[in-house]
């Protein structure tokens, strides 16, 4: 299964000459998922050469401008470029209200669906999910309510080995039990343990997306084992209190929920301005937590195999 996360802008608050506004898009299988959409999204979209027209649903963590000023324009060029499909949006109640107002305000009739779902920034949910993944939402600490994510694979069916089905005449509707799990009989009564014909299938794989917050533990639980961890790190350790009082982390305290939650991989971003190179936060990262790297724009991380 293809999955990867692309960095669409990795800077904090205030964009700078080389880095856009919070955005990553999640891709599952060819299934393309929006997370957070700062300003500038849209053109990060077209620069790196994907098709927008692709994307279905959209999260938003928490209603802070760098994380979502970049919607209302996407949802508007996808009204006059003459998109079809509904387009999902998930995120605080209050998400539906200011959109709304801002396609009233533009007299913007959309010819489109525009479906709004509702995160409770309170406790984890299930907010999404088809045949082969799922997308929940669990409770960050920041000061308005704010959300992360969690992407998974669903646990895929088992293989029947090419041996066994050579050499057994298996009725079709047997098939499906026997990939589920189920040992088989054949008619002269010989017994197949499951284990001896089957496959294991690949262990699914699953990503995390930490938005602003505080050092925040509890996500642990929510986030444990995860091939691939997104983390803010807004500051170096120089700056802790600071990080504190605003409620943000750095980038070893980002580390640290790395290595607790024993994620396969480390992804730091939404960096101050103040910085304007990155390698000290990295340095500051990878102390504690060696397999950790920079979210730069543009850049692709593939979700692996956990080592």
């Amino acid at each position: 299964m293809n999955f990867t996360v692309t960095t669409l802008g990795s800077s904090s608050a205030i964009p700078t000459a080389t880095r856009n506004p919070t955005s990553l898009l999640v891709n599952m299988n060819y299934r393309y998922f929006l997370v957070d959409c700062g300003e500038g999204t849209q053109i990060q979209l077209r620069r790196f050469h994907f098709k927008i027209q692709k994307i279905n649903h959209i999260f938003i963590s928490h209603l802070h401008g760098d994380h979502f000023f970049g919607l209302i324009g996407l949802v508007s060029s996808f009204h006059l470029i003459g998109r079809k499909d509904a387009l999902h949006l998930y995120g605080s109640p209050l998400l539906e209200e200011i959109i709304t107002m801002q396609l009233k305000a533009t007299e913007t009739d959309l010819i489109y669906p525009l479906i709004f779902h509702t995160v409770d920034a309170e406790k984890p949910q299930l907010i999404y999910e088809d045949e082969e993944r799922y997308v929940k939402s669990f409770p960050l600490k920041h000061s308005i309510p704010t959300t992360g994510f969690l992407f998974g694979e669903k646990e895929r069916p088992r293989k029947m080995k090419k041996s066994f089905l050579a050499t057994e005449n298996v009725p079709v509707e047997e098939i499906p039990k026997i990939k589920a799990g189920a040992d088989y009989i054949n008619e002269a009564g010989v017994i197949f343990r499951n284990k001896d014909i089957t496959i294991s299938p690949p262990k699914p794989k699953k990503f995390a997306f930490c938005s602003d917050t505080a050092y925040h533990e509890p996500v642990i639980e929510e986030i444990h084992d995860v091939n691939l961890l997104y983390h803010e790190a807004t500051f170096k350790s120089d700056l802790e209190q600071v990080a504190g009082e605003k409620l943000h982390s750095t980038a070893a305290q980002a580390a640290t929920i790395a290595a607790k939650a024993k994620a396969g991989a480390l992804v730091i971003g939404h960096f101050s301005a103040r910085y304007r190179e990155l390698d000290s936060l990295l340095q500051e990262a990878r102390e504690i937590f060696p397999n950790t790297w920079l979210a730069e724009d543009g850049k692709i991380f593939y979700v692996r195999d956990l080592q």
